[in-house]
């Protein structure tokens, strides 16, 4: 890689196009492949941009979500192509994007020690000679694209594929496989056993091919990631890298682990690396042997790690401490305009907002955690169809239809139709007013994410329909409490590397404390909406998850010396914020679990 950071996937628009804005640059992001709507809309909007041939893919031709993510694909390959060729014939002069595109490579890349005594080089002919050297030795960044395994629906079978194969998710993958890139799937939200064997059907992702395609693996703890990496590599297909994300301090959706956090999670990969490279090696040979393959060597395979890194000494004692090969990098790019797609007013309302405004919800249909902004336009909307008594969101696009409570047909929980009737159920029950309220808020939290997350794509393209939802649903991490402007790419990238700091008078948290305050509140919330329904399965839980926050504080306190070689002062702010989280768990705990007697001291 040119750069050690990536920029991932930004829900289903804030990204869709970043490649074309970073990659020329040799800057590696990714790009949600759910939505094929918004794909061929945004297909159409950048071939008339680069004066290249549009022709329609109607959502009723066979196979057309394949389809549309093929050609969107090729289409950010070809302009990410032309973009490139173009930089690299420019000439070595102050302003121009060649130089911009060595400036931004961190001063540990050795092609920027190359450009840097190439600029020295006073013989003319020389410096011709190594200008030459630079142009063949660049890189533009991946387009890499993100599927979220568990959105999946299966949708009716049309003349050329079976209906097992026409799901969301398979129809993402085989449209990513017939595309021209040469990057890699990031396969996230855990394990689709359909969608992990249909992997094998294409010999893009094989050792005998010199276009490959690899795969990557988001993950939260190293139990996971090698049981997934064991299932692909006995059908022969590799797992180049394991991107461990924080389970909670994140973007989008939050996948909370029972309490483990990312320090200790990163120590069991970093000493058990090397084992579960040779294991899988193992398990992967004799995989591709029973397809007629040969495994001459083993792949490389990077670790990587992603979630509320903030600062530049984060990220150097993340890439130092722990052996990583790079890092991600997301929500402070939603304050890069020219990076991703932040309508104005999203833009303004994120830059004013303080810790509070953003919090993990229960707004996504799919019944997992996420991370919300209290003021985004659509949770406004929300509130204003509830005050009108018409709660939940007209449901269009139906990608996370799953509901058959009330209707032979799956509809989204987050519809206004489903939410009618869940309401209308509700109702029937002889529920307290308090337990009422309860109820009624938690059917209609969801949002409409579909929708939501491709409208500020849309305004920055200027390519919103006249009728459609304007509302945005934006799903930033809660770091970006910290950063308070609009930013450049250039001074974003000079963050992380440490040539700049973005946050030089701003009390923030280190980024583990900050996800163990998150895992406490977590807790505390669970303990509050189960309460009455404690049963033994529960409190293995809840005494499980106690344990594991309790171990990884202890593991912070060991670690927490190398963390502040240098600044005795964040060193003791570090360690009181133990206390004080310990402290927290240890109370919420006892007084979540005080009206139960004996409870407390089970758990």
């Amino acid at each position: 890689m040119s750069h050690t950071f990536h920029i991932p996937v930004l829900g289903l628009a804030y990204s869709v196009d970043t490649p074309v804005k970073v990659a020329k640059f040799g800057i590696s992001s990714v790009i949600s492949i759910v939505d094929d709507i918004l794909l061929e809309r945004m297909r159409k909007f950048y071939s008339e941009k680069y004066d290249l041939q549009y022709l329609n893919i109607p959502g009723k031709e066979a196979d057309a979500r394949s389809k549309r993510i093929t050609s969107y694909l090729n289409l950010i390959n070809d302009i990410v192509r032309i973009e490139f060729e173009n930089l690299k014939k420019e000439p070595f002069e102050p302003l121009s994007d060649i130089s911009r595109y060595f400036d931004l490579l961190p001063a540990t890349s050795n092609l920027k020690e190359k450009y840097n005594l190439m600029l020295k080089e006073a013989d003319l002919a020389e410096k011709a000679r190594k200008e030459r050297e630079l142009r063949q030795e660049m890189k533009p960044g991946a387009i890499d694209v993100n599927i979220m395994s568990k959105v999946d629906k299966l949708n009716k079978s049309s003349i050329d594929i079976p209906l097992e194969e026409n799901s969301d998710a398979l129809a993402a993958l085989r449209g990513f496989a017939n595309s021209d890139l040469t990057s890699s799937v990031i396969l996230s939200a855990g394990m689709n056993p359909r969608l992990y064997s249909y992997l094998e059907n294409f010999r893009e992702f094989y050792p005998d091919r010199e276009s490959k395609k690899k795969v990557i693996l988001k993950v939260s703890d190293f139990r996971s990631a090698l049981i997934q990496a064991k299932f692909l590599a006995k059908k022969g297909i590799w797992v180049s890298e394991f991107r461990v994300e924080s389970g909670l301090n994140c973007g989008g959706h939050a996948f909370a682990t029972e309490g483990f956090l990312l320090g200790p999670i990163l120590e069991e990969f970093r000493q058990k690396r090397e084992e579960m490279k040779k294991e899988l090696a193992t398990i992967y040979a004799a995989g591709l042997a029973g397809k007629g393959f040969i495994a001459s060597d083993i792949p490389s395979q990077k670790i990587t790690a992603q979630g509320g890194i903030g600062t530049a000494e984060e990220n150097e004692f993340l890439m130092s401490y722990y052996g990583l090969d790079g890092t991600g990098w997301g929500s402070p790019f939603l304050l890069v305009p020219e990076v991703t797609n932040v309508d104005n007013s999203t833009l303004a309302n994120l830059i004013n907002a303080g810790e509070n405004d953003f919090y993990i919800s229960g707004s996504s249909p799919l019944g997992v955690p996420f991370n919300n902004f209290r003021h985004s336009s659509a949770e406004k909307l929300r509130l204003e169809r509830i005050a009108k008594q018409r709660p939940g969101s007209p449901c269009t696009k139906k990608y996370l239809v799953s509901n058959t409570e009330f209707t032979d047909n799956p509809i989204c929980t987050a519809s206004r139709e489903y939410q009618k009737h869940k309401i209308e159920q509700l109702k029937s029950y002889n529920y307290s007013e308090s337990d009422y309220q309860k109820e009624f808020k938690r059917i209609t939290e969801k949002l409409c994410l579909c929708e939501g997350l491709s409208t500020s794509a849309y305004y920055k393209t200027g390519t919103l329909q006249p009728k459609e939802n304007k509302a945005v649903v934006i799903c930033p991490g809660p770091n970006l409490a910290y950063f308070d402007r609009i930013y450049s790419l250039d001074e974003l990238v000079k963050h992380i590397y440490g040539k700049l700091n973005l946050l030089p008078r701003v009390d923030r948290p280190h980024m583990f404390i900050k996800e163990l305050q998150l895992y406490v509140a977590y807790l505390k919330t669970d303990l509050e909406n189960n309460f009455q329904d404690l049963n033994e399965k529960r409190l293995k839980y809840y005494a499980k998850f106690k344990t594991q926050l309790l171990t990884g504080i202890e593991y912070y306190r060991k670690t927490a010396g190398g963390l502040f070689t240098r600044n005795y002062k964040e060193l003791e702010k570090f360690k009181a914020e133990l206390d004080a989280a310990e402290g927290a768990l240890r109370d919420i705990l006892k007084e979540s679990l005080a009206p139960y007697t004996g409870l407390v001291a089970r758990v």
